[in-house]
């Protein structure tokens, strides 16, 4: 998945499933501290949490991004769809 940076750049994010060991790197995080103790004492992966959730935001954000861009087209071919029928569907026997 490639993200669009402001400079231009892309950025590719990797699935976990599809990379063994994507590039990581350290940041602050501030997180409620009842919240944090109780993932510590469950033995949760909180990285991994914080990195899988949001991996999930980015590419749902990244959907909405491209419905959004694209609706004017969306729409006008559901139009069309509409108003025509499907390309082929006077050739089906069923």
């Amino acid at each position: 998945m490639e993200i669009a940076m402001p400079d231009g750049q892309t950025a590719t994010l990797k699935r976990a499933s599809r990379s063994r060991h994507p590039a990581k790197r350290a940041i602050n995080l501030s997180l409620s501290a009842d919240v944090l103790d109780a993932a510590k004492t469950m033995q949760i992966n909180v990285s991994q949490v914080c990195d899988s959730h949001l991996r999930e935001v980015v590419r749902r954000e990244l959907e909405r991004r491209w419905r959004e861009e694209h609706s004017e087209f969306i729409a006008a071919f559901n139009a069309t769809i509409e108003a025509e029928g499907l390309p082929l569907d006077g050739g089906r026997t069923f």
